[in-house]
């Protein structure tokens, strides 16, 4: 596409759309064009100067010719699939912001894209203004990454620093986050953790080479964090961060989501409102870290210019990992550190854990902190019971190998 105008054909414009419109017309270096936008409602006001640019019909963009670039952006994954599939079919080059759509459907749109020689990018669909993907398939295509994981959503980083750090209640950050745009109306993709797992699912195949099914990653979220939750926080001078996690141990993927408690010489605990970051560490780079804006229509709307100016010189995903075909398997054979909250006894097995180092049990508040494998966290549905509430604490994690009977011990904060 080197030789020839990039003729934009944009599905959507609402948060994620209008960041792009204002960032293409601000930005001079790029020879891309917007020929028609397709919007679902009629009625909704819409801050562009011509409504001519306006369809509601996906034929409309899909059946033209002229336009050689797809920009999927709107809510609706299963939609947005039906787009994305038809288009890379057609040719056309495809530019999303989807997590969703490319967590559930990366192995087929991998092939689709390969099959009809149609580049598909999809960089603001993790992280935002955080080039992880870009990176990772330049930068540390042969490093050997031993974990990646962070801060992967802003909405329940707001969420948090407003409660940690403000004494906001969880009821008031959350609706303070939906007023800027930052948290949906219905919240549940971000505060309970689902977004950054399907981020996670993403990344995991950039830097390991392996797919897993977003829905087999262990995930809580920051939705059931007690008062009591916050006070032991207070107590132990400690932050608490929504983290996905991931590591690779010998053949072995361990990944989970879940809020972390995390000690303030971490630097994590610096990463604060709608901020995301990303840890990686490599036998060769060693630990890095990225921080940059997770949330809001120009961090993300940034994230869709720069697929779209790399279009301009023919860049597309070489997914150098999954080529090198690597024996690995994701696992759940790892013992974790965790601190669970409960209102009555029965709810919580004790004979669960592996170790338990701490008890509390009181009028107001009661808790268990101790060791269990993530298998029996999966399978306690604890996540589902919102008397109960599981963080995760910063230090030591054990990794059982399948089959054996030596343990190694890696670093989970």
């Amino acid at each position: 596409m080197s030789d020839k105008k990039l003729k934009l054909g944009i599905f959507g414009f609402g948060c994620v759309g209008q960041g792009l419109y204002h960032t293409l017309n601000e930005t001079s270096g790029i020879k891309a064009e917007i020929i028609k936008i397709c919007v679902k409602d009629r009625a909704k006001f819409r801050p562009f100067p011509d409504e001519s640019y306006f369809t509601f019909d996906l034929d409309e963009i899909l059946n033209n010719d002229e336009i050689n670039v797809v920009v999927e952006l709107i809510d609706d994954s299963d939609v947005a699939y039906s787009i994305v599939k038809k288009a890379l079919q057609k040719g056309k080059a495809v530019v999303t912001a989807n997590k969703k759509l490319i967590a559930e459907h990366l192995e087929e749109l991998i092939l689709l894209s390969k099959e009809y020689n149609s580049p598909l990018l999809y960089e603001a669909s993790c992280c935002a203004s955080i080039p992880v993907i870009r990176n990772l398939e330049e930068y540390y295509d042969n490093d050997l990454l031993s974990s990646i994981g962070g801060i992967f959503n802003g909405s329940s980083n707001y969420i948090l620093t407003k409660i940690l750090e403000e004494q906001l209640d969880y009821s008031t950050a959350l609706l303070e986050a939906q007023e800027k745009g930052f948290a949906e109306t219905d919240p549940s993709f971000d505060v309970k953790g689902w977004d950054a797992r399907y981020k996670l699912s993403i990344i995991i195949t950039h830097a390991y080479g392996l797919f897993i099914e977003s829905a087999k990653i262990l995930c809580f979220g920051i939705d059931q964090i007690s008062e009591g939750d916050i006070q032991y926080a207070n107590e132990k001078n400690l932050s608490i961060k929504l983290k996905a996690c991931s590591q690779k141990i010998g053949d072995k993927i361990v990944a989970y989501v879940a809020p972390f408690y995390v000690k303030k010489e971490n630097p994590l605990s610096t990463v604060n409102y709608e901020f995301n970051a990303v840890e990686i560490e490599g036998a060769f780079s060693e630990r890095q870290l990225f921080i940059g804006k997770g949330a809001g229509s120009y961090p993300t709307g940034s994230a869709v210019l720069s697929d779209i100016s790399a279009l301009s010189y023919d860049y597309k995903y070489e997914y150098k990992k999954l080529t090198q075909k690597l024996k690995i398997e994701h696992s759940e054979d790892y013992c974790v550190r965790v601190y669970v909250g409960f209102k009555n006894e029965s709810d919580v097995g004790f004979s669960d854990f592996e170790e338990i180092s701490e008890t509390y049990l009181g009028a107001e508040r009661n808790f268990i902190v101790g060791t269990i494998m993530l298998q029996k966290l999966k399978e306690s549905h604890w996540q589902n019971n919102k008397c109960i509430s599981v963080i995760f604490i910063d230090g030591v994690g054990e990794f059982v190998k399948s089959n054996a009977q030596d343990i190694l011990l890696e670093s989970v904060g």
